[in-house]
């Protein structure tokens, strides 16, 4: 089920994310943030924030990467933030598939050299390889007790949230790069017929005067 949107612009996630498997007797409630960057604007800082009040809340980290043979200088700063609050490590080696054997190696190398990592699994998610793999180090880090969501929900997002979130997605993969992160959209209608069809109503806000046209497009062709 779809809870996310995807996007290749970096920043496309403003808000924590939370993100709920249950399958048998366990559940795993994972908390998506915004990435690690330095923050210009003060939705920037925002973001920032929404990362740093979720370390230290939670049971283990899932940190992740791509095969690059160095510790970039955001990667550190938030390593070294999960490891002084003693949040359990697992460094996820991502996009394996655009990469080989030695550069995923001496990735794994550089980060084992300045943090203790409680595990290291190299994932290609579009190919779903090594998903089961992350779950399985992540399942240490259950404990016993109850559920903190019922067992049909997959996130604790709202339908209007889902809603323009998708819309936002859209304006991020066909505007160009500066205009989809100077926008905001806000359903104001969400209503349900009889037949099932759903009517929506929604505004996208933007930044500056001159994004509007382009959101529009010629003839209304982008909207």
């Amino acid at each position: 089920e779809k809870i996310t949107i995807v996007s290749s612009k970096p920043q496309t996630t403003r808000n924590r994310i939370t993100g709920i498997l249950s399958r048998g007797e366990d559940q795993f409630v994972f908390l998506d943030t915004p990435g690690m960057h330095a923050p210009r604007t003060k939705l920037g800082k925002y973001m920032v924030g929404a990362v740093e009040h979720t370390i230290g809340q939670t049971d283990g980290a899932i940190v992740v990467v791509e095969p690059e043979p160095r510790v970039g200088d955001i990667e550190r700063d938030i390593l070294r933030r999960l490891s002084a609050s003693g949040t359990p490590i697992i460094l996820v080696i991502n996009k394996t598939d655009r990469s080989n054997a030695v550069r995923i190696a001496e990735t794994i190398a550089a980060y084992s050299e300045e943090f203790e990592l409680d595990a290291v699994v190299p994932t290609s998610a579009v190919r779903g390889k090594g998903v089961d793999e992350v779950l399985g180090e992540a399942e240490k880090f259950l404990s016993e007790g109850p559920w903190f969501f019922p067992g049909d929900i997959s996130t604790d997002q709202t339908e209007r949230r889902l809603v323009s979130e998708t819309i936002r997605e859209k304006m991020l993969r066909l505007l160009s790069d500066e205009v989809p992160h100077g926008t905001a959209v806000e359903i104001t209608k969400f209503s349900e017929r009889d037949d099932g069809i759903i009517d929506i109503d929604a505004t996208i806000y933007c930044e500056k005067q001159s994004h509007k046209g382009i959101i529009i497009g010629k003839h209304g062709e982008m909207l």
